[in-house]
């Protein structure tokens, strides 16, 4: 797969897969700690500060896996996804309180917009901004009754939300809402008639609710709903209300656990990784029902592997006789 092709399955349903997502590849020196855990040091910056600590568990379990599946292209995404200072995040603007003087910064100092003229959909009102070379911004911090100006997201992770193409007035799912990131970007293409977003973890629906009163004025939030249900029940919980579904399902979270502090905890989550594809066959098996005829669920997942949880969907989808699944390229660059 070239870096930027998206694939996407039209009907009800679609899935696209993110790989080679991590930027450009980074020298670094890895350094043994006591207690079987690795440190990494990327090469050294200006500031000389320590990278993120590698779990050795985490990444002997990747090499064994993708050196397998992925082949000669797993030593240089090897490289990037050890390297946090290679991971591009994007800027997304908000619309409802427009950083119009961070804009010009940004274009003096030479960020450009991430999907222009790349997507079949994309709203004048998405203003997304990535640097070319591998850059963060500050994130801003929250404050009661004070609109944030930009989100901060994975450079990846706007594509999804614009493959779901929503339009004014369309009701929407956004499943495994949280941190809210995907919601506040639905929010950025359209106004919905209603927008629910729903996420079963209590602690991180918090943080969902904490994301959306930070970026998402009134009246807009009166169209918005905030759950706790398991997605598993959504379907039968209300049937046939929305027009589109968007679903982060539960994923590996590959990047994530490549940095845990608790090489105990990383074993643990190796093995439940495995029961993700089940999970998500749960979900999918549901998603429909709360869907509206002939109209779209769009999923995403994180994980590299060919024979995980992407493979496992796409052959689940095969066997529903209602879909008609369709693989296009969505960027071009």
């Amino acid at each position: 797969m070239n870096s930027g092709e998206f694939r996407k399955l039209e009907c009800t349903f679609c899935f696209r897969d993110e790989r080679e997502i991590f930027g450009c590849c980074r020298f670094l020196v890895c350094l043994v700690a006591p207690g079987g855990m690795m440190l990494t040091r990327l090469k050294a910056n200006s500031e000389g500060k320590l990278a993120k600590q590698i779990c050795k568990v985490v990444l002997d379990h990747f090499e064994k896996q993708y050196s397998r599946e992925l082949g000669d292209a797993w030593s240089t995404t090897r490289d990037i996804l050890t390297s946090p200072s290679c991971w591009q995040y994007a800027v997304l603007f908000n619309r409802f309180n427009y950083p119009f003087e961070l804009e010009k910064d940004l274009h003096l100092k030479g960020y450009h917009t991430l999907v222009q003229g790349s997507l079949p959909y994309c709203p004048e009102s998405v203003k997304c901004y990535l640097s070319r070379t591998p850059d963060r911004m500050p994130s801003e911090r929250h404050q009661m009754g004070i609109l944030k100006k930009y989100y901060l997201l994975n450079a990846a992770s706007l594509l999804p939300v614009l493959a779901l193409e929503l339009r004014d007035g369309e009701k929407v799912l956004d499943l495994c809402a949280a941190p809210g990131g995907k919601s506040v970007a639905l929010l950025q293409c359209a106004y919905p008639g209603y927008l629910h977003c729903n996420e079963s973890d209590s602690l991180r629906s918090r943080w969902l609710r904490q994301t959306l009163e930070s970026f998402i004025p009134q009246p807009v939030v009166n169209v918005i709903k905030v759950s706790e249900l398991d997605g598993r029940e959504m379907g039968d919980a209300q049937p046939e209300t929305f027009d589109k579904v968007l679903v982060d399902a539960p994923c590996s979270n590959d990047r994530s656990w490549l940095f845990s502090s608790d090489s105990q905890k990383a074993a643990c989550r190796i093995s439940q990784r495995r029961k993700l594809p089940l999970l998500q066959i749960e979900l999918l098996s549901l998603w429909a029902r709360a869907l509206l005829c002939d109209l779209t669920i769009l999923g995403s997942s994180l994980q590299l592997c060919e024979s995980g949880e992407g493979s496992i969907l796409t052959h689940r989808l095969e066997t529903f006789q209602s879909l008609q699944l369709v693989n296009r390229n969505l960027l071009d660059q």
